[in-house]
C-alpha cells in the first residue's frame, strides 16, 4: 500500500473516531441537560402545588381581599399551564416558561405583601409553616436554574468548539436556552422606612 494511501486512512479513522465519540458525549451532555430540565420543573410544580395549600390557609384565616387570591389562582393556572418540551430547550421556550413563572411570582409576592398586614394569619401555624417552607422552595427554584444553566453552558460549548461544531450540525444537535435574571435585578431596590 502506498504511503498517501495510508496517511489518509489514518486520518479517515481518526475523523471517524473523533466524529464517534463526539456524537456519544453529546449524546450524553443531551440528556444532563434533559434531566436538570426536569428537576427545574418539579421545582416550580412543588412551588404551584404548595400555593394551592397557602390560598386555602388564607381562605380560612382571614377576610381576605378576593383580588388578590384570585390573581394567584390565575397566575398558578397559567404558569402550569406553559409546558416545555425538554427535546426543544430554545432560548424562545425557555424564556416564555420564565415569563409565565415570573408571572406567577409576582401574583404569590403581592399576596405575601398583602398578608403582611394580617397579624392574626402571621400567627398561625399553618401559615408560619408554609413561610418557611416558601422559602426553601424559592433557593430550590434558584438551585435547580443554576444548575440546569450550568449543564446548558457545556453542552453548548461542546457544540460550538472546533471541531465539535464541525460535527453538530451533521448530527442535528441544536443550542440549549438559559434562564437569565429578570431585566433590572442589577440595580438594588431604594428601602425606605417613611
Amino acid at each position: 500500500m502506498k504511503r498517501s494511501t495510508m496517511i489518509l486512512i489514518g486520518i479517515l479513522v481518526l475523523v471517524g473516531g473523533y466524529a464517534f465519540f463526539f456524537q456519544r458525549g453529546t449524546v450524553a451532555a443531551g440528556e444532563r441537560v434533559t434531566a436538570q430540565w426536569s428537576n427545574v420543573e418539579n421545582a416550580y410544580q412543588l412551588r404551584a402545588d404548595k400555593t394551592k395549600n397557602l390560598v386555602e390557609i388564607v381562605k380560612g384565616a382571614a377576610d381576605f381581599e378576593q383580588t388578590t387570591l384570585t390573581q394567584v389562582v390565575e397566575a398558578r393556572a397559567k404558569a402550569t399551564s406553559v409546558n416545555v418540551n425538554a427535546g426543544d430547550l430554545s432560548p424562545e421556550n425557555i424564556q416564555a416558561f420564565e415569563q409565565a413563572q415570573q408571572q406567577f411570582s409576582g401574583a404569590l409576592s403581592r399576596l405575601l405583601v398583602t398578608i403582611e398586614r394580617y397579624p392574626e394569619l402571621k400567627a398561625t401555624e399553618a401559615f408560619r409553616d408554609f413561610q418557611a417552607q416558601y422559602e426553601g422552595m424559592e433557593n430550590r427554584i434558584g438551585v435547580e436554574r443554576r444548575k440546569y444553566n450550568d449543564e446548558a453552558r457545556a453542552y453548548n460549548t461542546r457544540i460550538k468548539m472546533f471541531p465539535g461544531n464541525l460535527f453538530a450540525g451533521l448530527f442535528g444537535f441544536a443550542e440549549k436556552g438559559y434562564f437569565q435574571a429578570k431585566e433590572g435585578t442589577d440595580v438594588a431596590p431604594d428601602v425606605s422606612f417613611k
